[in-house]
């Protein structure tokens, strides 16, 4: 009986080990086509459909990119992807990397990127020929997204209106997380209750009572989804245009 439940408890560390690494990997590439939008300094753009606003235009350094069927009505927000052109006599090897933060659908294209992302593709002495191509055979995949020094982060939207109106956006998304649904909960209420996604990363709820509230966040991954709740409340006296940390660390 003791070695059948060893065995058991050890075939059960190894499928949740499992389950980890599904959720960090995506080996395999997939073929498509990519171009690139015009920007002033290379950057992307604060008025993306994702409503970062300026973090949507210099997170990763400005290796951002807006995506067609991959925004997935916004739940495609904030992910991460290794793109690489195929042309070998032009092409770096490793690509960018990049992060969603817009929507937008080119010639046949899953990709729109940055200036500074689509350079990125080419090697050193061959950026001027790439972007003479307009349009380049690529493959990409998904991968884990890393930010140094952050935690997931909530940001009361500019477009809010204090205390009736609230409407956050999500910030710092790590791993390869998708966070599919927001909850609420107010003293007043005795009860979680369900933000709207109002476009991209952005969700917001009318009505809003005075006081603090508390938040969680379901994370979906290909290994299943999870309620986690934020450390830190959003305060009574929350103000638009400010970021909240929540002191959750996804991975």
């Amino acid at each position: 009986m003791g070695f059948a439940l060893k065995n058991q408890v050890f075939l059960l560390c190894v499928m949740v080990l499992l389950l980890a690494v599904l959720c960090y990997s995506q080996d395999t590439f997939t073929h498509s086509r990519a171009t690139y939008y015009g920007s002033p300094d290379c950057y992307g753009t604060a008025s993306g459909a994702c409503g970062f606003r300026e973090f949507g235009r210099t997170v990763n350094d400005g290796n951002v990119a807006g995506v067609s069927k991959l925004f997935r009505n916004g739940t495609g927000c904030g992910t991460c992807y290794q793109v690489r052109c195929t042309t070998p006599e032009i092409c770096a090897d490793e690509g960018v990397n990049i992060v969603v933060t817009d929507h937008g659908e080119g010639d046949r294209t899953d990709f729109i990127l940055s200036p500074r992302a689509y350079s990125k593709l080419a090697r050193p002495n061959d950026v001027s020929e790439l972007f003479s191509y307009g349009v380049v055979e690529i493959e990409y995949r998904r991968i884990s997204c890393k930010y140094s020094g952050y935690n997931l982060m909530f940001k009361v939207h500019e477009n809010s209106n204090y205390p009736h109106y609230l409407s956050i956006v999500l910030l710092y998304v790590a791993g390869q997380n998708d966070i599919t649904a927001v909850e609420l909960w107010h003293d007043n209420w005795q009860q979680w209750r369900a933000m709207r996604r109002a476009y991209g990363a952005v969700w917001d709820m009318v009505n809003m009572p005075r006081g603090s509230v508390k938040l969680r966040f379901q994370v979906s991954c290909n290994y299943g989804t999870t309620w986690v709740q934020s450390k830190n409340v959003l305060p009574s006296d929350w103000k638009a245009g400010v970021a909240y940390d929540s002191f959750i660390q996804l991975y």
